[in-house]
């Protein structure tokens, strides 16, 4: 297998584009394709200042670095989330993107969930007797709400996620069996900001996970390789088995089927949220001020009333 620009051993073969790269080559597309993706969605500017939610694993390291490369002004968020056990997983997540930001001179926020809440998202859970698919919603509300807070009290423009087209797929093939029809009309690659929510932006969301994982690699960036204990099982990673399945026997799968719901998405296919900016604007939660759909408390807050 041989690069398509220059002739010499190829390192990667991406099937779905009927090309194969060198280890050179690759690390000059994958940024560029970022640029394209970038340019195509609108998702933000060199001007603005941008806040990238960093879990110390390969993709959002990647995004980090590409944008980095690029010359975006972002600035990196890590959630301690006191998810540790016997690998310790939070603080060696944490370790790998603090080395990451100080080799390249960069800024990292660090956010410890026990320190300014009181307790940890297995305790929580625990608290709230949730089960493991529970556990995962709560992990995924409170990161939510730690970026947009974040975001607004440090006056980014965008936060930016590292969602990779598995990621997506799974997600979309999860919220169509259910036929979930709230959540399929906000999968786009770029929510505006609008009634005290930032812009929210994913750059990675039409690249394979083994395109980040392979640009890691190339580039020599340390991550944690272990996935975090609660994804065990999870029905995410159950959709993703699939659908590396389907992927190998017709390549080009997952990326059809995103890109071909991007184009439903926009022919209005599936229903937006019906709240104006200005209607959730005024719907702000009495405890942290952050918007809710509820007009009383939100669903973070929740969490910790007595």
């Amino acid at each position: 297998m041989r690069c398509r620009k220059c002739g010499q051993k190829a390192v990667i073969n991406m099937r779905q584009h009927r090309l194969a790269l060198c280890g050179e080559h690759y690390l000059e597309w994958l940024p560029q394709q970022t640029e394209r993706f970038i340019k195509k969605y609108e998702m933000f500017t060199r001007y603005e200042r941008l806040l990238l939610a960093v879990s110390g694993g390969k993709d959002s390291l990647a995004l980090w670095d590409v944008l980095w490369r690029l010359g975006y002004n972002v600035d990196g968020l890590y959630i301690n989330l006191g998810i540790d056990g016997s690998l310790d997983y939070s603080n060696q997540s944490q370790r790998f993107a603090q080395q990451f930001a100080d080799e390249r001179d960069l800024k990292l926020i660090n956010v410890n969930v026990h320190e300014q809440y009181g307790e940890n998202i297995p305790e929580i859970a625990q608290r709230t007797r949730r089960g493991q698919d529970k556990t995962c919603s709560i992990c995924g509300l409170v990161k939510r709400h730690i970026f947009n807070q974040s975001a607004r009290d440090g006056n980014y423009d965008a936060v930016i996620t590292a969602h990779n087209l598995d990621d997506e797929a799974a997600v979309l093939l999860s919220n169509s069996l259910d036929w979930s029809l709230e959540r399929l009309g906000r999968g786009q690659p770029l929510l505006p900001a609008g009634g005290g929510f930032v812009r929210k932006a994913k750059p990675f969301c039409r690249f394979y996970e083994r395109e980040s994982a392979a640009y890691t690699l190339l580039r020599g960036i340390p991550y944690i390789h272990e996935e975090c204990p609660y994804s065990t099982g999870s029905k995410q990673l159950f959709f993703k088995q699939d659908l590396n399945r389907w992927e190998e026997h017709m390549p080009g799968t997952k990326l059809r089927f995103y890109l071909n719901y991007l184009t439903a998405l926009e022919e209005g296919a599936f229903p937006q949220r019906q709240e104006s900016p200005a209607e959730l604007d005024q719907q702000r939660c009495p405890i942290c001020g952050q918007p809710t759909i509820t007009g009383n408390t939100c669903a973070f807050c929740r969490l910790f009333e007595k």
